[in-house]
């Protein structure tokens, strides 16, 4: 009867898969058996890997977190008109014959323009209010009905101003998400009343939370908003305005739109300047700039440092694999009597090396994904592993494994039988 052979092809394979296996529980009994050196090369190489997951995730949130905060403020196609904080002797005699940004000048400033989507006047003070818990110092802001909408601050619960409100001048108020959980801690404050400079405010909404990224988001979460007729009515017989904000159609027209406000500043104060228009969409684009520069800045340093400890990973691979081939070199030798060829110890040892950096990586990978999961809370679209920085850190590892494994393996190959059995 004649045998039947498997293909050439197949017994290639199956030698070679049992090789690969022979390598990794090779490699996993050398460990066992030299525990604090493995550990102390195992922590370094996970700490390497660990450190470029978490930076990388990190920064993508933080990414994300930064410019979600900017499209908060809304300063897209933005101007600002407020007063001008007087430089000298002389422009403080000069501001004193202005009676300064006032509401009576509203009807001059928001006289329509073709190129001017809203105008949304700010008038604002800090006040003392009381409620059955006791007395708060809290912000007042006096607004136009369609503040809220141009200017991104959602309602979370309740309803906004409205324009009958604005009408009939209603003691009617919109409460900021921290002032409302200082105040209330988790009830609903919608209809309660709050007692402001003397004055009852019955409260009709409470304002999302959100996050705080300059001024504006601040008083307005820790703070009322009320219509700003009642405001001038009730809280300042001075009628001061705060500033005025303008939402361009282009923002191309920030230029020509800041002269035409400037020019009816002066118009209305008797040919006065005492107030200045700022481009908040180019202070917000100069903002992320400066964010953008300084988190290039902290790449470098966090790439530095997690490269620096996978360097020094990679070393103790390299001292883990010579002491490995001084411990074995009877069985290499035995090996090669055997018949193992050169290429086979060769790549026996490289096998190994990857096999302790893989394991590290992996211990690596793992404890940053927690970590990440852990301050997923913290990020508006959570935190989650970022596949690049994953990739990386893997392909670092292994290549620094590879790179320094490569003096032992070839050592061990060039070891003659009759040298390593001696």
């Amino acid at each position: 009867m004649s045998s039947v052979r498997p293909p050439a092809g197949i017994t290639a394979r199956g030698f070679g898969l049992g090789m690969f296996w022979e390598v990794i529980r090779t490699g996993l009994v050398e460990l066992w058996a030299h525990k604090l050196r493995s550990l102390l090369t195992l922590t370094l190489l996970m700490l390497g890997v660990f450190a470029l997951v978490v930076m990388t995730s990190v920064l993508d949130g933080l990414m994300d977190k930064i410019s979600t905060g900017f499209a908060g403020m809304s300063w897209d196609g933005t101007v600002r008109i407020a007063p001008k904080t007087p430089e000298s002797g002389e422009d403080r005699k000069r501001f004193a014959m202005s009676p300064g940004l006032r509401y009576e000048d509203l009807s001059r400033l928001n006289a329509p323009n073709a190129k001017v989507l809203a105008f949304l006047p700010r008038a604002q003070k800090s006040a003392t209010v009381r409620t059955t818990s006791g007395a708060e110092r809290i912000f007042v802001m006096g607004v136009s009905p369609d503040y809220a909408q141009w200017m991104n601050r959602p309602i979370g619960l309740g309803r906004g101003l409205t324009e009958d409100d604005q009408r009939r001048r209603s003691t009617v108020a919109v409460v900021g998400a921290s002032l409302a959980a200082k105040l209330f801690g988790g009830a609903d404050p919608v209809g309660r009343d709050l007692v402001v400079d003397g004055v009852p405010f019955r409260l009709v909404g409470v304002q999302a939370p959100g996050q705080i990224f300059n001024d504006e988001n601040y008083f307005d979460a820790n703070g009322i908003l009320i219509p700003l007729e009642t405001y001038m009515d009730r809280l300042d017989s001075s009628h001061k305005l705060a500033q005025v904000t303008v939402k361009l159609r282009n923002p191309k027209d920030a230029g020509e739109i800041s002269a035409m406000l400037l020019g009816r500043v002066r118009q209305a104060h008797h040919g006065i300047e005492d107030a200045e228009v700022v481009d908040l969409d180019a202070e917000a684009a100069k903002g992320y700039r400066n964010f953008l520069e300084q988190m290039r800045g902290w790449k470098v340093v966090l790439l530095s440092l997690a490269g620096t400890v996978l360097l020094v990973g990679g070393v103790g691979v390299l001292s883990v694999m010579l002491i490995s081939f001084s411990d074995r070199r009877f069985e290499i030798g035995l090996r090669k009597a055997l018949g193992a060829s050169d290429q086979e110890i060769f790549i026996q040892f490289l096998l190994e090396a990857l096999v302790l950096a893989a394991l590290g990586a992996l211990l690596g990978t793992l404890s940053g994904a927690l970590l990440c999961q852990a301050l997923s809370s913290n990020f508006p679209y959570g935190l989650v592993v970022n596949p690049l920085g994953l990739v990386t850190a893997w392909i670092v590892a292994l290549t620094l494994a590879l790179l320094f494994g490569l003096y032992p393996a070839f050592r061990a190959m060039r070891l003659s039988p009759m040298e390593a059995m001696r």
